[in-house]
């Protein structure tokens, strides 16, 4: 009995998700583009640590993945240049990297980060020297790699996963050789938020140069 309520929720979660992504993607997906997604998705999180959270994680998931997919299609017009940040568990080189560019940006490029193995969580030391420079990483959660988000990306940075990350044409590739903050002290992982934030900083003036 219990199977069956939790199987019941989770394709009532199914549903409720592929609903909401059908009517924004309405004109660019079918629905049933939009649910193979989504039921895609939904595999990603099964040992989710929060799962509370799952619903918020699958929305989020599903979502970028069909918006890169328009991207990559030209179906949706790219506003500003799009980065990819990937690392092996997508729990804390390129987490903190994409925080730190979103912030950094402004706007003026669009985030996404992945891993190759992506981890249940992310480090909590990570968490924690974000938070000390107002950054809530609380609702953040690790993603794997897709070849959508590789083929929507304009740059694609990766961080020890080495040739995990498909090649494709006309995209500028960057690998940033940073220490893994997995399991290091505090006073060890806050050296590689600055470098890491040093790094997005001097990227983003690249890709996008503040205006006067």
């Amino acid at each position: 009995m219990n199977a069956q309520r939790e199987f019941g929720s989770r394709n009532e979660m199914v549903v409720r998700v592929c609903n909401q992504l059908a009517k924004e993607f309405t004109g660019f997906f079918t629905p049933e583009t939009v649910r193979r997604f989504v039921s895609d998705s939904f595999g990603a999180f099964a040992d989710a640590k929060v799962q509370s959270f799952v619903p918020l994680f699958i929305h989020r998931f599903a979502r970028e993945r069909l918006k890169a997919v328009a991207q990559a299609d030209g179906v949706i017009v790219k506003e500003v240049p799009e980065v990819l940040f990937v690392c092996v568990h997508n729990a804390g080189r390129s987490q903190m990297a994409a925080a730190l560019l979103d912030r950094a940006a402004g706007g003026r490029v669009h985030v996404r980060s992945a891993g190759s193995t992506p981890a249940n969580e992310i480090h909590a030391g990570v968490r924690e020297v974000m938070a000390e420079i107002e950054i809530d990483m609380s609702q953040e959660f690790p993603k794997p790699l897709t070849d959508e988000v590789v083929r929507a990306a304009d740059v694609v940075i990766t961080m020890g996963c080495g040739d995990a990350c498909p090649v494709y044409p006309g995209k500028r590739y960057l690998d940033w050789d940073l220490a893994d903050p997995a399991n290091k002290p505090i006073d060890e992982v806050r050296p590689i938020r600055d470098e890491i934030d040093r790094r997005v900083r001097a990227l983003l003036e690249d890709l996008a140069p503040a205006t006067a």
